[in-house]
């Protein structure tokens, strides 16, 4: 089983096609593992497909874009779900970053980290991840922000932690963020 195309299809499906394939989701991003086998099964690289294959996919993957309890699967980041997925909030540690680039940074210092066309700010407790983050948009003009997550929540701003180690959170407020030197 090719679990990097597995991978790929699941995540546009879960992310992109729910609608098109009439595949129900409900507020909190889950949908029913059998249906989503059912879908991919149409695809002649995916006819033979069973949730085995899939358990095993979400176990190799590295970035963890996916999550299964019971018979239910979702994607662990829904960027283009019509509705906004619920999450459970949870205290973050007191620093966490985010990886950006120097053309940004007068608008975040301006109105903050908003999640924008995402539906939360991605973050993360390790510099590198955030480095490789802000590399995807441009390799030499990197900034990271310091985020003082454990003010922010105590103050009333909602984080949420991902299986991976990724935070999301609301919209941060510019009070909260510092740049980060290497």
């Amino acid at each position: 089983m090719n679990y990097v195309g597995l991978s790929k299809k699941v995540s546009y499906i879960l992310r992109h096609e729910q609608h098109d394939n009439h595949l129900e989701i409900d507020d909190r991003g889950w949908c029913y593992l059998s249906n989503l086998i059912s879908i991919l099964r149409k695809d002649e690289k995916f006819s033979s497909v069973v949730k085995k294959d899939i358990v095993e996919m979400i176990k190799l993957s590295e970035k963890k874009r996916h999550e299964i309890d019971g018979d239910k699967i979702r994607a662990t980041y829904g960027h283009t779900t019509g509705k906004k997925i619920i999450k459970q909030a949870s205290p973050p540690p007191n620093i966490l970053y985010h990886g950006t680039i120097n053309k940004f940074l007068e608008s975040i210092f301006s109105v903050g980290l908003h999640s924008r066309e995402r539906h939360y700010v991605h973050l993360s407790k390790d510099i590198d991840i955030a480095i490789n983050v802000a590399k995807r948009r441009d390799s030499f003009n990197i900034v990271i922000l310091e985020v003082e997550s454990e003010k922010a929540y105590n103050e009333g701003i909602l984080f949420y932690c991902e299986s991976d180690g990724i935070w999301l959170s609301d919209n941060i407020p510019p009070k909260y963020l510092k740049v980060f030197y290497l």
